[in-house]
């Protein structure tokens, strides 16, 4: 990677440092804790800060520090909680703003990651994308296109991924660092696509509404076993459980955790869904009232 001292100080300025206080009876607090530190990258000079949900989702005070110690409160104006992405806005005009882009990335692409590590600490990583496509895991979760790069996280997470050209191609989700050193970013696609709805309305409303569960599901070679539950969610409520290991959903073949979700999200929050779950060597019928994330995780 040969990337200049200027462009590297140009991204630098366009990566801030986020620090959230979420309620303590907020239902992410059992699952992220209630003070989480993250980062940021500006996209608009008028106050737009691009982060990944999971770090200011439920904040009761969100603070932002730019590169020279300037703190200012921001403002959650928007989330999408099936592609992971936030939207912050702070009373400031006239910030350093990264430029949009990396359409044209492919496997073999030089990129840089930038993130902070606190108020002031940014670091930098380097690397190649090695992989652009489809991703799962285990929190209900399948991005359609996916970055993964031999670049990896050098800070919090929601810092931004670069071209080397200083094109912001995608936002840092997080580390892969128990599969191979390198980390997973959501591209900027998502975001540039759906921009006015999210500043509109907060949200993506042309997408169709998910069926939510609220499992930690684990892809085994017999099937999807439910590894957790989400305290009082939809599948808690109807009475899934660790370990339960899905058969069927709606009476359609659970093989793999692809299948559970694309099965799912046919169907929109508060449809009855029938599931049929192994569990004591014993086949069971499971009813559930498919949830909405973003109205579970709402914000106080």
């Amino acid at each position: 990677m040969d990337a200049s001292i200027e462009l590297v100080k140009y991204l630098l300025g366009t990566v801030v440092s986020i620090h959230t206080q979420a309620a303590r009876d907020h239902p992410s607090v059992r699952i992220l804790g209630n003070e989480r530190m993250g980062s940021g990258v500006v996209v608009d000079p008028s106050g737009l800060i691009l982060t990944v949900n999971y770090v200011v989702m439920g904040g009761q005070t969100i603070q932002v520090a730019f590169t020279k110690g300037r703190r200012v409160r921001a403002e959650i104006v928007a989330q999408d909680f099936e592609i992971g992405l936030a939207i912050l806005k702070v009373a400031r005009q006239g910030l350093t703003a990264a430029a949009l882009g990396g359409k044209d990335l492919e496997r073999g692409t030089p990129v840089i990651a930038v993130a902070a590590t606190g108020t002031q600490e940014r670091r930098v990583a380097g690397g190649l994308v090695t992989y652009i496509g489809e991703f799962e895991a285990y929190w209900e979760y399948l991005l359609e296109r996916g970055i993964v790069s031999s670049a990896p996280n050098p800070g919090n997470g929601g810092g931004g991924l670069f071209t080397l050209t200083g094109q912001l191609c995608g936002i840092v989700y997080l580390n892969l660092a128990e599969i191979a050193r390198s980390s997973l970013a959501i591209p900027v696609d998502f975001f540039d696509a759906h921009r006015s709805e999210l500043l509109q309305f907060g949200r993506v409303v042309s997408r169709p509404r998910r069926a939510w569960l609220g499992v930690f599901a684990h892809a085994l070679e017999e099937g999807v076993v439910v590894a957790g539950v989400v305290p009082d969610g939809p599948g808690d409520r109807g009475g899934l459980q660790e370990g339960d290991l899905i058969v069927s959903l709606n009476a359609e073949e659970v093989g793999t955790r692809r299948d559970l979700y694309l099965g799912l999200w046919r169907h929109e929050p508060g449809e009855r869904l029938t599931l049929e779950v192994m569990r004591d060597n014993k086949l069971r019928r499971v009813e559930v009232t498919g949830g909405d994330r973003a109205e579970f995780f709402r914000q106080p």
